[in-house]
């Protein structure tokens, strides 16, 4: 991945809302989203998560405009954003009340995939546990399933982050933001993808089930519910 470093850690980020003096260089709509991402970004940089921000200069239509990857340790939250229309579209379709807190939830997607990154947890299920395949698989496509099953099983568990990230932060926002994520994954949904995360998000409608001491515990549990009801 060629990527230009916009902070190599978050502790250059010197407060809630500072971005790096190399901000003047981005696209307005890097900066949204980075502005957007600050409260998360701060709360990552306070659990001392190992996570670098990355720009990615080269055009990046058809990718994901926010991502995350996990190299030699430390996690790396991607945005690729130039010659990527989607990026400012995402932004256009979330109502303006919502949008901030809505930028937040992704970021807190994001976070809980570095959190399962760092655990060492990435693709694992709980002991006892087993992931049932469709019969009559050939090998390969035993091995695709397997594979697609194993991501959404981690878009389930970022999805909760996100609206625990929403519970503890925008508690008044929730109900909208909920109809806003299930709206988002109802869409074009293929039954069973890498973005069905819905019987995940049917545990929690009110957020009281994500509650928790710390922001990956509430989500933890109820993520280990909703396996039984996505297999």
């Amino acid at each position: 991945m060629r990527c230009w470093i916009i902070c190599l850690t978050l502790s250059l980020l010197g407060g809630p809302l500072a971005l790096p003096a190399l901000a003047a260089d981005l696209s307005a709509t890097e900066n949204q989203w980075l502005r957007s991402a600050a409260p998360v970004l701060a709360y990552a940089r306070g659990l001392g998560q190992p996570m670098d921000i990355i720009v990615q200069p080269q055009a990046a239509a058809g990718l994901a405009p926010l991502a995350m990857a996990f190299v030699a340790g430390r996690c790396k939250l991607v945005l690729s954003m130039r010659g990527n229309p989607e990026a400012q579209a995402t932004l256009d379709r979330i109502p303006a009340p919502l949008r901030d807190a809505a930028v937040e939830l992704m970021v807190a997607h994001e976070l809980g995939h570095c959190r399962r990154y760092l655990d060492g947890a990435w693709a694992s299920v709980p002991a006892g546990f087993v992931p049932k395949l469709p019969a009559g698989l050939s090998d390969e496509y035993r091995e695709a399933y397997g594979a697609m099953f194993a991501a959404r099983r981690e878009e389930g568990y970022g999805d909760l982050v996100g609206l625990a990230w929403t519970q503890m932060r925008h508690p008044g926002q929730y109900a909208a933001l909920y109809a806003w994520l299930v709206s988002l994954r109802t869409q074009d949904l293929i039954p069973g993808s890498h973005h069905d995360t819905l019987a995940w998000l049917q545990l929690a409608p009110d957020g009281a089930a994500l509650v928790a001491a710390e922001l990956f515990a509430g989500p933890a549990a109820l993520w280990a519910r909703g396996l039984l009801r996505a297999n």
